[in-house]
């Protein structure tokens, strides 16, 4: 492929990944404006609202309502909806997915002009919904890892404020403001809650829930039996604060004397893949015969061989805490 032709099909990759981009960041800028005319007093700026509705690209609404529809078919029981909502990443899913169609469009229309093969392209298209799932979950688990060490400093700062005459939900307030993102978020969250009439200990116990974090559910369940047997909380707080906080030292020297092991699982999983991309780019001939007939199948079994090499070697470094 020569070079003119490369550089055409990465920019007509990119040009499809920025008007999905560019359309979307419109339509949430006519949400954030929309919500800032609504925080205003009445009377201020008043504006016909359902002309303000309308003025989002029709296309644009029809296109993320149509994905939003299959998803619901596909996904009725709302798992994707409910790792966003766990990643805090401010997409719906019919919009997710536009991105994630938009990144294979692109990805492997770079990939197929850079090897000159349309079956790299063709893969690369098929691993981009894992790929955007894995990105999920990652942002999850990073939230998750700032969210256990935050939590055990959020709990004694709870406990000092019931110990200085405050109230449950005051001294939760005062947290929020005291701590970081991503506990002052999820907390912050509790407290809308209650505001709007939920009772503190549910809101707590639909935190756990959402959160999926063992530490937290175990939290909640002792706030819930002190409640109801009666005591000091603020001595149940901070005895669980150095509890959690000794759990979370122990988790930390795991995962110091398990990362060569995790590593090791990335590298070894990686070296092939890159290795090959690499071999087609610069000698297409070479890997000709592995995209036809056996080869294919070949080429099957290696893949498949190196993802049950990486889950055998991460499941042998995951240690429970």
């Amino acid at each position: 492929m020569s070079v003119g032709q490369l550089v055409a099909t990465v920019l007509v990759g990119g040009g499809m990944a920025l008007v999905v981009v560019g359309l979307l960041s419109r339509v949430y800028q006519r949400e954030d404006q929309l919500a800032d005319i609504l925080d205003l007093p009445w009377g201020e700026r008043d504006v016909d609202l359902p002309a303000v509705i309308e003025q989002h690209s029709n296309v644009v609404e029809t296109t993320i309502g149509v994905a939003g529809r299959i998803v619901e078919q596909v996904d009725a029981k709302g798992r994707l909806l409910l790792l966003l909502d766990q990643s805090r990443l401010p997409l719906r899913p019919g919009e997710f997915v536009l991105l994630v169609a938009a990144a294979a469009a692109g990805g492997g229309a770079f990939l197929a002009a850079i090897t000159a093969n349309a079956v790299v392209g063709l893969v690369a298209v098929l691993v981009s919904p894992v790929a955007g799932m894995a990105y999920l979950r990652r942002r999850i688990s990073r939230r998750t890892r700032q969210f256990e060490e935050q939590f055990p400093d959020a709990l004694t700062l709870i406990g000092s404020s019931l110990s200085a005459g405050h109230t449950f939900l005051r001294s939760i307030q005062l947290m929020c403001e005291e701590a970081d993102p991503p506990i002052s978020d999820e907390f912050a969250r509790v407290v809308s809650e209650t505001q709007l009439g939920d009772p503190l200990v549910d809101a707590l116990a639909r935190m756990a829930e959402r959160l999926d974090i063992r530490d937290v559910d175990w939290v909640v369940q002792a706030i819930r039996i002190q409640q109801t047997v009666g005591g000091k909380l603020a001595d149940l707080l901070h005895t669980l604060a150095d509890f959690i906080r000794a759990r979370e030292e122990i988790r930390r020297e795991v995962n110091v004397l398990t990362a060569e092991g995790r590593m090791s699982a990335y590298v070894l999983g990686a070296l092939p893949v890159i290795l090959a991309i690499f071999v087609q780019v610069t000698n297409p001939d070479y890997l000709a015969p592995m995209f036809r007939g056996w080869g294919i199948a070949w080429l099957l079994g290696a893949a498949v061989s190196i993802c049950v090499g990486m889950a055998i070697i991460l499941r042998m470094v995951k240690v429970e805490v």
